[in-house]
């Protein structure tokens, strides 16, 4: 209780507090995922240099998670800076170092209102506008992906994954939007999984109406993830919010999707509330808080009841906190003398996470979270498991970062990381640095050099990594070459894994809407290699 009272503490300590510069806001998304990097592709990325961080959006906030390692007219080859899993498809949001008056827009509302949603480095705060006049507006996109998997020792595996995303905003200039995130994946030759249940194939993350009654309040239909209840995940059901000035409240009634193939689950009950706040300083800080309670049922039984607290503090100059902390309510303890459970509805801490972001100078930033998490556990849907996931021990980790660019061309960096947990036999240590350099002389392309230092509790690792990347026809077409040799020591075997690694992408922008991306990466050992193609097509509209 002591982190929830201190994280209160400093909600209320900030409305007092003074605000920073914000930056206008650039969406792309995760085009591929490596054991090293992560690829994310932009309409353009000319305001975005080697160096900067990229966020995800979570619960209406930016969280950092990646750091640009090199970059191309339309790509950045990034590494990751949290723990936390990224993949295909996913937004990421990109602030460039320049900056607008009084704010950058980055969302706008149903044009009848008086109000957008204007961003800071960190998240959304509101700022009065002039009102506009309701106009459809419907952006989108559809892709088609093949990854290929062969090597000297299996044959070859081809998995397609076809994608499509859409926002249909005020449609037909009403005040009724839309939007959807669908994918379906098969693997070649075997369609015998689809066929039993089009689920095992089909996912639907988002399909969904919107309503805007009024500028103050507004209905969802159908699945959505809520901004301010993303712990509750998806939602298949109703949605309502309602706002008073700077506070919003909203109520939501469903079901949770199934949780073995992601389709419609109507034994799995959810319902719940929450209560949320959103601060703009005149000079552009922002601070947002939010409560949620979530009670999740199956057949009509409880399976997990929590409430969770988030803020996010961007007032003090140069100066971003932000912090969660999540609560169970519903709980069952294990008698050891008949293994029987006894329910205790006490608060049960089950996570936290706490991440303080500094700019020192305008060259040098430096970041430092820390996170504690017990497993979540849904005493219905984990029945015959509940024993194996009470005895676990919590995992906590802290995560350091630090990025220091001299020059425009020139920048290296640091990142540190400690995680451990009562059973494991020693803790998780990793260490990634990394120097890039943007002007290789005659070549014309960007280097990133690295290295990275494992230690787990049943091997100890070493990576290091060279890599080039160029524009080679400018605006067109962005290559890339990277090189990782790894070394890794089992703990139970002396004999260690030696693997050079080799990396090929390229990226070629058709026409405005329309690009192709490849790439290889091949993994070479001993007696036998692995190798990996992907390949994707992608439609903007």
């Amino acid at each position: 209780m002591r982190i929830l009272i201190l994280i209160l503490s400093l909600i209320i300590c900030g409305f007092g507090l003074k605000g920073q510069t914000s930056r206008q806001a650039i969406d792309g998304t995760i085009s591929y995922v490596t054991t090293q990097n992560v690829y994310v592709k932009f309409s353009s990325t000319e305001n975005i240099a080697v160096g900067d961080t990229l966020f995800t959006v979570a619960e209406g906030l930016n969280i950092p998670v990646l750091l640009v390692k090199e970059l191309s007219s339309i790509s950045c080859v990034c590494t990751p800076i949290s723990t936390k899993k990224l993949a295909v498809n996913e937004k990421i949001r990109a602030f460039p170092m320049h900056t607008i008056p009084a704010g950058n827009l980055t969302a706008v509302l149903a044009p009848e209102e008086k109000t957008v949603v204007i961003q800071t480095d960190t998240q959304a705060v509101q700022k009065n506008a002039s009102p506009e006049e309701v106009k459809q507006r419907v952006t989108g996109r559809f892709s088609v992906s093949s990854y290929s998997n062969f090597s000297s020792v299996s044959d070859l595996s081809q998995r397609m994954r076809y994608t499509f995303s859409m926002n249909a905003m005020n449609i037909s200039n009403s005040k009724l939007s839309a939007e959807t995130y669908i994918s379906f994946v098969h693997k070649m030759g075997e369609w015998s999984e689809v066929k039993a249940d089009i689920f095992n194939g089909l996912k639907i993350y988002n399909l969904a109406l919107n309503y805007k009654i009024n500028k103050n309040n507004q209905l969802w239909v159908g699945r959505k993830i809520n901004p301010r209840l993303s712990n509750a995940g998806a939602i298949d059901g109703l949605q309502y919010e309602t706002k008073i000035k700077t506070f919003s409240a909203g109520v939501f009634a469903g079901t949770r999707p199934d949780y073995m193939n992601y389709s419609f689950n109507g034994n799995l009950l959810q319902y719940g509330g929450y209560l949320g706040h959103d601060y703009a300083a005149k000079n552009g800080g922002s601070m947002q808080s939010s409560l949620a309670f979530v009670e999740q049922k199956n057949n009509g039984n409880t399976d997990r009841r929590f409430t969770y607290l988030q803020h996010a503090n961007s007032l003090l100059p140069k100066l971003y906190f932000f912090g969660s902390v999540e609560f169970d309510l519903f709980n069952k303890k294990m008698n050891v003398q008949d293994s029987s459970l006894t329910q205790d509805n006490s608060p049960n801490l089950s996570n936290v996470y706490l991440s303080l972001r500094y700019k020192m100078l305008k060259q040098l930033s430096v970041s430092l979270s820390y996170s504690a998490r017990q497993n979540i556990i849904y005493y219905e849907t984990y029945k015959s498991i509940v024993d194996q996931l009470l005895d676990a021990a919590t995992m906590q980790g802290y995560m350091f970062h630090a990025n220091y660019r001299p020059l425009r061309d020139f920048s290296f960096g640091v990142n540190a990381g400690y995680r451990f947990s009562n059973n494991d036999p020693r803790p998780t240590k990793n260490l990634y640095s990394y120097v890039t350099y943007s002007a290789v002389p005659w070549l014309n392309a960007s280097a990133t050099l690295s290295a990275t230092i494992l230690e787990t509790g049943y091997m100890n690792g070493n990576i290091y990594s060279l890599g080039l990347s160029r524009d080679l026809v400018p605006g067109k077409v962005y290559g890339g070459l990277n090189y990782r040799y790894v070394k890794y020591t089992f703990i139970s075997n002396e004999t260690p894994l030696g693997q050079n690694m080799a990396e090929i992408n390229l990226t070629w922008r058709i026409i405005k809407k329309l690009s192709c991306s490849f790439n290889y990466e091949g993994t070479f050992e001993k007696d036998r290699h692995f190798d990996r193609i992907y390949i994707n097509l992608t439609q903007r509209f």
